[in-house]
């Protein structure tokens, strides 16, 4: 509950700080930055190296895979067939692709099926949105902010991003059984805290809604499908794969979580369609509630 609270506050910090004359207009994209240079390489460093590489849980992991998956190829697909720009594409693959279940998905999965089922929701997160947030998503940013450039230049910004850095030395630290501790993961947990708070500050700075007309339809179609289309689409699979019950529901609960918050400032950083990511969060999250609802009562049928 008091996640959820922390989200709400700070969102409408961001929506308040528009009205203060002396902030600096690119205010979010600072935060942005900073973000993407600092809590998230420290939660990089947390996280990889204690993450436990089991099969055996696979089906929880493969969540964030098919919804990140179905994303990329559909919203790539679609615009090319609609003539959207490479910002547009970018955006969505992004905000879209990724679910929030870490912040907003562990408070809901606990408050719903308990501290058993979390274990199934910190795997998924971990395993699942995380790590691919940290690789894919950064290629994503990267690639298609750029547009066309040469390989050597393109490898480059993405192998030299700081978040990349971070992924690939959490990787190597895990391998080798090493873990920060002591006051150098003190200093570590710290700076990750920051990342929730200057997120949503930063997209609730992003949020102006009289300009909601002009991207309602990419809006309305980034929603549908990670409200709405990725947990059906989960739901499907994994009913007719008869996987059990208690993963079930976690999975379909997960797959339906509002867009990652981290997902949607490597957009805006990037300059790919920064409003349309602030609000795919900041509409995300409270529409969440409502059809997250609807999922809880629909799995109670299965």
């Amino acid at each position: 509950m008091v996640s959820l609270l922390t989200l709400v506050v700070c969102l409408l910090i961001g929506v308040g700080l528009q009205r203060v004359k002396t902030l600096p207009g690119n205010a979010h994209s600072t935060l942005g930055t900073t973000i993407l240079y600092v809590p998230l390489p420290a939660i990089c460093l947390l996280t990889l190296p204690d993450m436990d590489w089991n099969l055996s849980l696979i089906s929880v992991v493969l969540v964030a895979w098919i919804v990140f998956g179905v994303a990329f190829f559909s919203v790539s697909a679609l615009g090319k067939r609609l003539g959207w720009n490479q910002e547009l594409i970018g955006c969505l693959m992004l905000t879209a692709g990724f679910c929030n279940t870490s912040f907003v998905g562990f408070p809901v999965i606990e408050a719903l099926y308990g501290n058993q089922a979390l274990k199934h929701a910190v795997l998924l997160d971990q395993m699942g949105s995380f790590l691919i947030v940290s690789s894919f998503g950064v290629w994503i940013a990267v690639t298609y902010s750029s547009g066309k450039m040469r390989k050597r230049i393109l490898f480059k910004k993405i192998f030299f991003f700081p978040p990349f850095i971070a992924f690939l030395a959490g990787i190597l630290l895990g391998a080798f059984g090493l873990r920060p501790e002591g006051d150098f993961r003190q200093v570590l947990e710290r700076l990750a805290a920051l990342l929730t708070p200057m997120a949503l500050i930063s997209v609730g700075l992003q949020l102006h809604w009289n300009d909601i007309h002009e991207e309602l339809r990419y809006l309305i179609a980034g929603l549908s499908y990670k409200l709405l289309i990725a947990p059906l689409i989960i739901l499907l699979t994994y009913s007719f794969a008869r996987v059990d019950k208690d993963i079930l529901q976690v999975a379909v609960m997960e797959a339906g979580m509002a867009p990652m918050i981290t997902a949607s400032i490597l957009a805006a950083s990037h300059n790919l369609r920064p409003r349309l990511a602030g609000m795919m969060v900041g509409v995300g999250v409270p529409l969440s509630f409502l059809t997250l609802a609807m999922w809880y009562f629909i799995l109670k049928l299965f």
